[in-house]
């Protein structure tokens, strides 16, 4: 009797546990209402669990992870501690779900297909040209006419902008192996990739919202974060990802640095 009373109510719980647990990232990393955003993390899991054992097992790795970041502040720091803070955090978010997944549970759903033996398509390097002009046009007015390149350290001299250009790209690198490969393809195992998609995308924008894409960046971070995922969906190519977003990250880089020091990189002509 009591499982075909619980028999309708899986699909809808399955959704709602995922959805509790990535919209805990809203109140983890945008909001910062901390401990109380990890009720709806707990309370996903546990709905998870008692809905479908296999998707609250991935529900955990996810939530293993987001945990394992929200002990830092995602607050941009260049200091040496700073960095080590941030290297030891999101290293652990993505190699833990990992090293739990492949030894504990037995999966091989958390991949980085790095040489997939495919030849990228003339799309797709047009893609990336598109990319590059994109951020060209889109961020400087974004960082600048928001002021929210003041979310980042000031740059008191050289050493500084290198730590920044180090800084910017290794967390470039970190997004797509945590939100894609880790989250995103733990999600595509238990829903249609467009809700996966949609899902990843909570915790993606949230997580760069406190790391200082405030002010109106969700507008440039959401379709960043739904597009990503999609281009992971259909060619399965964590470099090609990588790639995407280390052009991107290159202009945001270039305006970060101008923004601070605006005789240099002064080459943005819709710069406010």
């Amino acid at each position: 009797m009591t499982s075909t009373l619980r028999a309708p109510l899986v699909g809808p719980v399955r959704l709602t546990a995922a959805v509790l647990v990535c919209a805990s990232a809203i109140l983890l990393f945008a909001i910062h209402v901390r401990p109380i955003a990890y009720l709806p993390l707990v309370l996903g899991i546990a709905l998870g669990l008692w809905a479908d054992r296999a998707l609250g097992r991935d529900l955990v790795l996810i939530g293993v992870g987001m945990g394992i970041i929200s002990t830092i502040s995602l607050q941009a720091d260049l200091s040496n501690a700073g960095m080590l803070r941030f290297t030891l955090a999101l290293g652990g978010s993505v190699l833990v779900p990992w090293a739990l997944s492949r030894f504990v549970l037995k999966q091989r759903t958390i991949q980085f297909p790095v040489l997939t033996g495919r030849r990228w398509t003339r799309g797709q390097w047009a893609y990336l040209a598109i990319v590059v002009v994109l951020g060209y046009v889109l961020l400087p007015f974004y960082f600048l006419g928001s002021e929210a390149y003041l979310n980042w350290p000031d740059l008191e001299g050289t050493q500084d902008i290198w730590r920044l250009f180090v800084g910017v790209n290794a967390v470039g690198i970190w997004d797509e192996l945590f939100f894609i490969c880790v989250v995103f393809a733990l999600l595509c195992q238990h829903f249609p990739m467009w809700q996966a998609n949609l899902l990843q995308s909570m915790i993606f924008v949230s997580f760069l919202w406190e790391l200082g894409y405030r002010e109106w960046g969700p507008l440039l971070t959401i379709p960043f974060a739904l597009v990503q995922g999609w281009i992971f969906a259909k060619f399965k190519s964590l470099s090609y990802v990588v790639a995407v977003h280390l052009l991107f990250d290159a202009v945001v880089f270039a305006v970060l640095v101008h923004g601070h020091h605006r005789e240099l990189f002064d080459i943005f002509l819709t710069a406010p």
